[in-house]
């Protein structure tokens, strides 16, 4: 058997199972990439790393210079010019594999000689070779990969010979690994494989935080060579910018390039290769399109800024820690919609919820974290709005239930209270052989009449009506007076029954205090009528003799006591009937106490007591 609070939460699990499934099957990885961008575009701008700069050049260079791809002696005189400044390190991101004259010579040797310029190849197909001149130690990859939206999002910083994956020392550098690790050469940080993860980076103390196939929102990546998730420096000007033009008219404060990384490559707006991106507003004027050469810039910048800066990293959960954040959401989604009880703040504390994976999510990834937010999302409002709609249906189907089954208590009582009572009048006379025949038939025709009475206002809906109170004989009791005033009407129109045990009463005595009962229900108002109905039938059918009766309602010590004594014989029988257990259900309604016993020497007391509020006339009368 399962527990009552696990069937609830059965079905939201086999939701969640159904997202976590689509998520292993790589389904979400749109929707998880764009978020992701959208984050880390809406971040608060950063300041400009001064450390790096962006030579670009754009499409007024190439008009000037007249053709293309650009020649070897144009490129040569902007590094000699560049090399005036004394930068740390500069980056070629310009193949030059092969020669485009005029000034391929004069390129040749200045690659050869200038020890703090790295040159670009391509390692991955179509492969592309560095220059001939350069010295494997002083060139990077510049390979580029792209995710299935073919925006970018990670960089390749190493990676073994494609052509020679056994040759161990043949390892290739990416030019955003070779620019970091020339710049920060001098300052005496060193570099090697990992603590925690061998096969990582790592400079100093900080370990490059590695992509593996199944990290973050991937599915089946290909995590060859070592990859890292790409976190971009925020803000319009991210990064320095010179032209080509201001460059070669010394249009320049030397003081940003002197000791600095510079990154030289294209920037042109209408190249169809420029990147995409949605993370960044770009120096690129076109929208979500970045330069290659810009790129490079993110990536030496992210590496510069972890090390020398601490700036966090794009790190990923472990498989375990993302399932259970998914869970856990999923599981606040039942749980709002399970114990909220109505709809409206039942959608409002989803809405909130969902306000708060969203911000929670963006906030871990501004400090570098990148969790599942779009699967979390997902088993957050699917069940929070299928339990929403599931426990509104519920509840309509209880209430409807509520109301068939207390319209069946409240004919059963109407029955139990009228005819049954009359004809266990008739039986126990006719066992006690008290009857006449006329007054038998009389009783029954009686008896025929209460019965049809009944039914014609059974099928008239009146015991349905919430502010009524049939009692016999036709007689229907508006439950909207104070409750003093109905228990008298009760009082009085039972005692005109035709019982046994009324005929003997010689003193008739009662006394209901006013009460303040606004906080009593007109369903309480009425359970507390057939309370004292019942009771003075069960003086009337079995208080054979009695000569008093007292009924009386009174406040006393906050508590509201009603009281029915007779002198009769006393109980017959301690056997629970129907009357009884009518009574305790009553009294745990309204907390109160209840008990029907003896007394000495003769009687019958019959007793409920509930807490209440003093009555006091001139508050009774203001309200």
């Amino acid at each position: 058997m399962l527990r009552p609070w696990f069937r609830w939460v059965l079905p939201g699990l086999g939701l969640i199972g159904l997202v976590i499934a689509t998520r292993l099957t790589g389904s979400l990885q749109f929707l998880e990439w764009v978020a992701f961008d959208l984050a880390l575009k809406l971040r608060l701008d950063e300041p400009t790393d001064e450390r790096i700069v962006i030579v670009g050049i754009g499409e007024a260079d190439l008009a000037e210079i007249g053709t293309f791809p650009i020649p070897d002696q144009e490129i040569a005189n902007l590094i000699r010019n560049l090399q005036a400044y004394e930068p740390a390190v500069i980056g070629l991101d310009l193949f030059r594999s092969l020669a485009i004259e005029p000034g391929s010579e004069s390129l040749r040797q200045l690659i050869a000689q200038s020890n703090n310029l790295i040159t670009v190849e391509r390692i991955l197909r179509p492969q592309i070779q560095p220059p001939s001149s350069a010295p494997r130690k002083r060139v990077g990859f510049s390979d580029i990969l792209l995710d299935g939206d073919n925006h970018v999002r990670r960089s390749l910083l190493g990676s073994p010979n494609p052509d020679d994956l056994s040759n161990e020392q043949d390892y290739r550098f990416a030019l955003a690994q070779r620019l970091a690790m020339t710049y920060l050469r001098p300052l005496r940080v060193s570099f090697g494989n990992g603590w925690r993860d061998p096969q990582t980076m790592r400079f100093g103390t900080t370990e490059l935080p590695r992509l593996l196939p199944n990290s973050g929102s991937y599915v089946g990546l290909d995590a060859g060579g070592m990859q890292s998730l790409l976190n971009y420096r925020s803000g319009s000007m991210p990064f320095r910018f010179i032209s080509r033009q201001a460059l070669l008219a010394g249009d320049v404060d030397p003081d940003w390039l002197r000791g600095q990384i510079v990154i030289l490559g294209m920037a042109v707006p209408s190249d169809p290769n420029t990147l995409r991106t949605g993370a960044i507003a770009s120096l690129n004027p076109n929208p979500n399109r970045m330069y290659g050469v810009e790129f490079q810039a993110h990536a030496t910048s992210q590496i510069l800024s972890a090390v020398l800066d601490g700036r966090p990293l794009m790190r990923t959960w472990q498989d375990a820690w993302e399932y259970l954040w998914i869970l856990g959401w999923g599981l606040l989604g039942i749980y709002l919609s399970r114990w909220i009880r109505t709809p409206t703040w039942s959608l409002v504390g989803l809405l909130s919820a969902l306000l708060g994976v969203v911000g929670i999510s963006t906030l871990l990834l501004w400090v570098g974290w990148w969790v599942p937010l779009i699967p979390a999302g997902l088993v957050l409002l699917g069940n929070g709005l299928s339990y929403t709609v599931f426990m509104q249906y519920d509840r309509l189907l209880r209430s409807r239930i509520d109301e068939r089954r207390r319209t069946i208590e409240q004919t059963f009582n109407v029955i139990h209270n009228g005819p049954l009572q009359t004809l266990a009048t008739i039986l126990r006379r006719v066992q006690d052989q008290t009857l006449t025949q006329a007054e038998l038939l009389q009783a029954l025709a009686n008896l025929n009449s209460e019965i049809r009475e009944l039914g014609e206002h059974l099928k008239q809906g009146v015991l349905s009506q919430e502010e009524s109170l049939y009692l016999r004989s036709g007689l229907k009791l508006d439950l909207n007076p104070p409750l003093h005033e109905l228990l008298y009407e009760v009082y009085s129109t039972t005692l005109e029954r035709d019982f046994p045990g009324f005929k003997t009463l010689k003193v008739k005595a009662r006394s209901f205090d006013p009460l303040k009962d606004h906080t009593l229900s007109l369903e309480q108002k009425r359970e507390l009528c057939r309370f004292l109905e019942e009771s003075l039938c069960n003086v009337g059918k079995h208080a054979e003799g009695a000569t008093r009766l007292s009924v009386t309602g009174e406040v006393n010590q906050g508590w509201y006591v009603l009281r029915i004594l007779d002198n009769g014989p006393g109980l017959i029988s301690t056997k629970e009937g129907e009357g009884t257990k009518q009574c305790l259900r009553l009294k745990h309604q309204l907390k109160g106490r209840f008990k029907r016993e003896s007394i000495h020497p003769r009687g019958t007391l019959c007793e409920l007591m509930w807490p209440v509020t003093p009555w006091l006339p001139w508050r009774y009368s203001n309200e």
